[in-house]
């Protein structure tokens, strides 16, 4: 009974090999934003905090908490990508992808202590309110609405199709949308002397923050957990496998995510008339490839004889 050509999977090995040895040779797109991203927000964040304290603003401070779960954010998504280039080794056999999936997961978990962090300070501040100096509330977010703004586009080319990046592009967005909140905030509290605006508005940074998070903690939970990445269609992943030539059945189709750009495959093709075809793996896997994005597939063929499918019951 023939199995998943190995001639034809060492050609996707080396295949793939190739393309990770040519972005060596140059700045990882993967890895681009980071560093610049990273020293801008760490200055920011403190002279944010400075700030904060002297003005006594609630706002300031809690953005300032925010920025800095961000930085470490930013940390950790950074180090997933530098150890996502790292060759796959014997004992590692597809690499340390998976490191950037649980990079995107630990930034959703920070973002929610942060939420909470902030929702204390912010109700403590309505239940004794405490002057604001709306001058440097004002001024320190106007610098941040640019420093955030400066920092998303850094990330916003491939954060479609990346998790990780797309992770660091909603943290530092929203960071910008709540410093222009925070402007307008101390523009409202300079015209009228509402101390509870200051407050409110670390509420609105939380509720931000926790709105733009849910998404990406879903999503990080679900791929650490081996689900289907949610550009991949399985129905139609599985429908075009089952029209291969000569293919009759499909089943213990498994799809999972081996990092946040990196999509595997495994399936068993009853094909009656099975036999070493490497031109039937190399367009089965091809088009695998170009339709789906999945770039790791590895296919057994069964000839269907034995009278049940070669996989345990519960697979499908």
């Amino acid at each position: 009974m023939p199995h998943a050509d190995d001639h034809h999977h060492d050609h996707e090995v080396q295949g793939a090999h190739h393309h990770h040895h040519g972005h060596s040779h140059g700045a990882d797109p993967a890895a681009r934003g980071f560093l610049p991203g990273i020293l801008l927000n760490l200055g920011f964040t403190a002279f944010e905090a400075t700030a904060g304290v002297v003005a006594g603003s609630m706002a300031l401070v809690a953005d300032a908490g925010h920025n800095l779960s961000d930085v470490l954010g930013l940390v950790l998504a950074w180090v997933a990508v530098v150890l996502a280039r790292r060759r796959p080794s014997e004992r590692r056999t597809y690499g340390w992808h998976r490191g950037t999936i649980l990079a995107a997961l630990a930034n959703a978990a920070l973002l929610l202590v942060a939420v909470g962090a902030i929702v204390g300070g912010a109700v403590d501040r309505l239940l004794h309110p405490a002057p604001v100096e709306t001058g440097p509330m004002l001024w320190v977010a106007a610098v941040g609405v640019v420093v955030n703004t400066a920092t998303a586009l850094l990330f916003a080319r491939g954060r479609a199709a990346d998790a990780n990046r797309r992770g660091a592009f909603l943290h530092m967005a929203a960071d910008a949308a709540v410093s222009l909140a925070v402007v307008a905030g101390a523009l409202v509290i300079r015209a009228t002397g509402w101390l509870w605006v200051d407050p409110a508005l670390g509420l609105v940074v939380a509720l931000v923050i926790l709105v733009g998070t849910w998404g990406l903690l879903r999503e990080s939970a679900g791929l650490a957990m081996d689900m289907v990445p949610p550009q991949v269609d399985p129905a139609a992943v599985r429908s075009f496998l089952a029209g291969l030539p000569g293919v009759v059945e499909v089943h213990d189709l498994h799809i999972w995510a081996l990092g946040t750009t990196q999509v595997a495959l495994t399936a068993h093709l009853v094909r009656p008339e099975a036999v070493a075809d490497d031109g039937f793996l190399l367009a089965a896997c091809d088009g695998l490839r170009q339709r789906f994005g999945i770039g790791h597939a590895t296919l057994q063929l069964e000839t269907g004889s034995h009278g049940c499918p070669l996989a345990p019951a519960e697979v499908v």
